[in-house]
């Protein structure tokens, strides 16, 4: 049998990120724990999807219905099987690669198929705010090659103009978290275009993807909360170029990796997110981001802490993750 466990953690961030859907002060989190008879242990962590109304509470109880169903056999494949996508199964599902990485000594980028880990460029996320407020986080983060701005209908062009003057050398990226119209869109792309934005990310509501049938865009489109598993690629093909897998929305490193090549083999450029949380839920994404054209791994950069043996992080680079942290 294998004994898991579960805690519930509150992580404060250095200050309030807000976005087009909400603001916080601090990330909710879950951390699970493997341990088998011999006492290896492994773990993981999940955020889960809040706009699905997920919590840690609902993530402990999905856990704890199937916690009987786990045996020493259990593999990756078997939780696919024993949950839906969500942060559920990501914690546990992470968790398990961890453990079985400890077990047979073999790391688990190799068991996923990476024989190394490369140093990622990730951005940096500025969140929404006052003019103030996005200036100053601009010119904090203006030795950074990739920062990652969040808009919604009303501050959109301004926050990137603003950020741009503070931060002329960054690669700009940006995030409407589904506030925009495709109308909107078409009005601020040229706009966003002539600024140097590299990437618009879920412009639209997730199940309206459709209205960007036809659409000509100078700048490559991503799909996120339009984006699970590899499900959803079907309804994202001649709509976006990209799609942004996160681990708490596949439901863990298993489907993350297949969803990746799902969506290869199906002409879509990769992009790897968060949804916030500590160098533990970076980890095991660190393994997606080796194949993925952008990088959004900066949960623990917004917090006041972090886990022990921290990923490293170093103007906008991450290393590999520390085994003694996971996998």
């Amino acid at each position: 049998m294998l004994t898991l466990e579960t805690t519930i953690e509150r992580w404060e961030l250095t200050e309030v990120f807000a976005t087009s859907r909400d603001s916080i002060t601090h990330v909710p989190l879950i951390k699970v724990a493997l341990t088998d008879t011999g006492g290896y242990s492994g773990v993981g962590e999940a955020a889960g999807v809040d706009y699905d109304g997920e919590t840690p509470q609902s993530i402990q109880a999905q856990l704890a219905s199937i916690s009987p169903q786990l045996t020493t056999s259990t593999t990756p494949a078997d939780l696919l099987q024993l949950l839906p996508a969500g942060g559920a199964r990501n914690a546990l599902d992470c968790a398990l690669w961890d453990l079985r990485a400890k077990q047979s000594g073999i790391p688990a980028h190799v068991s996923a198929g990476f024989s190394t880990l490369s140093p990622v460029l990730t951005c940096l996320t500025i969140g929404l705010g006052s003019e103030a407020d996005t200036r100053r986080k601009a010119r904090a983060a203006r030795h950074l090659p990739l920062l990652k701005l969040k808009l919604d209908r009303e501050r959109n062009i301004d926050v990137v103009r603003i950020v741009r003057e503070e931060a002329p050398h960054a690669t700009l990226i940006v995030d409407a978290n589904q506030a925009w119209s495709r109308n909107l869109l078409e009005r601020l792309l040229p706009q966003l275009h002539g600024l140097g934005v590299q990437l618009v990310e879920q412009p639209v509501p997730r199940g309206d993807d459709q209205s960007l049938a036809g659409l000509t865009s100078p700048i490559p489109l991503a799909a996120d909360e339009s984006c699970t598993d590899r499900r959803s690629l079907a309804a994202l093909r001649d709509r976006y170029q990209l799609i942004n897998i996160k681990l708490d929305k596949s439901g863990g490193l298993t489907e993350a990796l297949a969803l990746a090549h799902a969506a290869t083999a199906a002409g879509f450029k990769l992009m790897v997110g968060n949804m916030c949380g500590t160098s533990l839920g970076m980890a095991p994404a660190f393994l997606i981001a080796q194949r993925c054209a952008y990088s959004d791994l900066d949960g623990p950069l917004l917090q006041n802490a972090d886990r022990e043996h921290a990923i490293h992080y170093n103007n906008g680079v991450m290393s590999a993750p520390d085994p003694r942290l996971w996998g």
